[in-house]
Formats: structure tokens, sequence, C-alpha cells
């Protein structure tokens, strides 16, 4: 997996994570920030740091130095660390926040491990069958969340009146599972046929998508409602100033 730095959002903070270790490491100090709503996390995290070495704790041994873009664009050296660590950080902050951050980090923190890991198996089976070309992934997975859901990545985007945002980051649980159905179900049908060449995989993509497709429309005719959803994900602020 690559170590692609991405914004997570808890309440209208971002909080930065990186893929380490094949897991999601979170920026301590936007963790901070998030729970206390400092001024200055930064300094927040360094005296909660010395207070807990000096009490022998073993939670700052949970953090490593990872580098990560900064405020000033610039990428710097900041203390991160895996859920298990954030979540036991977090019991050295008194906040509010503390119950809703801990259900919210278990979500996050695991979640899209299993996703990345079925979005490269695919992309990996794409390049062995001789899709190399960047055009050629967006053509094929298009055909996928067209087929899933009736919506190219890029009309998805529009409809979740997203711009540069990562499409994934702003689905929820049900639109991510068929996300993940159509992609599952297209690298079997590769492995299982041996296919070979673009148009095949293209046709594959489709009968992929067809697949995640029907269990979406069965779901939505039983619950009574659209599975694909115009909610996103983004800070509130950000939200009204799309909408004027």
């Amino acid at each position: 997996m690559p170590n692609e730095i991405k914004i997570a959002i808890f309440k209208g903070k971002k909080i930065r994570k990186i893929i380490h270790q094949n897991e999601w490491w979170f920026s301590v100090i936007d963790v901070c920030e998030a729970l206390t709503d400092s001024v200055d996390a930064g300094a927040y995290w360094r005296k909660l740091k010395q207070r807990l070495s000096e009490e022998g704790s073993e939670v700052v041994t949970f953090c490593h130095g990872l580098k990560m873009k900064a405020p000033d664009g610039k990428m710097r050296e900041t203390d991160c660390a895996d859920t298990e660590g954030v979540f036991r950080i977090i019991q050295s902050i008194p906040s509010p926040k503390a119950e809703p951050f801990k259900r919210w980090l278990a979500k996050v923190g695991y979640e899209r491990i299993q996703e990345i890991a079925i979005r490269e198996e695919l992309m990996d089976e794409w390049n062995k069958r001789g899709a190399k070309e960047r055009k050629e992934y967006e053509i094929l997975t298009a055909e996928i969340s067209k087929a899933t859901f009736g919506l190219t990545p890029s009309q998805y985007k529009k409809h979740k009146n997203l711009k540069r945002e990562n499409l994934r980051d702003h689905m929820d649980d049900f639109e991510l599972i068929f996300s993940m159905l159509g992609e599952k179900s297209t690298t079997e049908i590769h492995r299982t046929e041996n296919s070979q060449g673009v148009p095949k995989l293209k046709a594959d993509a489709k009968s992929g998508g067809d697949i995640a497709g029907g269990a979406r429309k069965k779901l939505e005719k039983r619950l009574g409602r659209s599975v694909v959803s115009k909610n996103n994900f983004k800070p509130l602020g950000d939200r009204k100033k799309l909408s004027k």
C-alpha cells in the first residue's frame, strides 16, 4: 500500500492520517486539537507528552515521527499513532468529545484498510492483464461505478457537490460496501476467465458492477430509499460556501 496522506473529518476538524505498516496512523496534534479546541494543539501535546513521560506512561512509546504536510504546505515530521495508540492517548485527555471520538476512530481506523486492499488487488490484475495507462484505469473504474451506482465517478462527485476531494472519503457505509463488492467481483471475474486486453477487462468491469448494482437495487427496494447519497463529510463552513 502506498504511504498516501489523507484527511479525515471529525466534527469539522481535519485530522491527517497516513498508511504506515499497512495501518492508518493519525496525527496526534490533530487529535488533540479536535478533542480540546486548543489554540495551540502542538504546545498542548508537548506538555501532555512530557507529563506522561514523567509519570512513566507507556503511551508515548506508541508514537512515531512520520512526515505529513504541514499548514505551510511543507512536509514535516510529526508525532503519529495508530488506532490503538490514539485510543490510549485519548484516555489522558479530559474531553466531552472523547466517547464520540472513539466511535469515530474505530470506524475510520479500520474500514479503509480492507477497501484499499481490494482496490489495489484489482489494479494489480488490470496491470497484469493489459491495462497500463492511467486513462485505461479511469475508463475501467468508471465502468464499474456506472454499473454499480448509475453514475461515473465524475458524475458522483458532482452529485455530492465535491470538486478536488477524494470521492471515497465522502461515501457512507453502504456506498463503500457496494463499491467494494463491484471491485471484488470484477477481480474474481478477471481471474476466473483469465481475461486479457482492455476490451475484455471493460466487459468484466461492467459485469462486476452489475452484480453490485443488482444488490444495491434490491436493498433500495426493501428500504424504500436510494443508497446513492448526496451527503458529504465536508466541514459545515465549506458546505455553506458551496451552496451559495
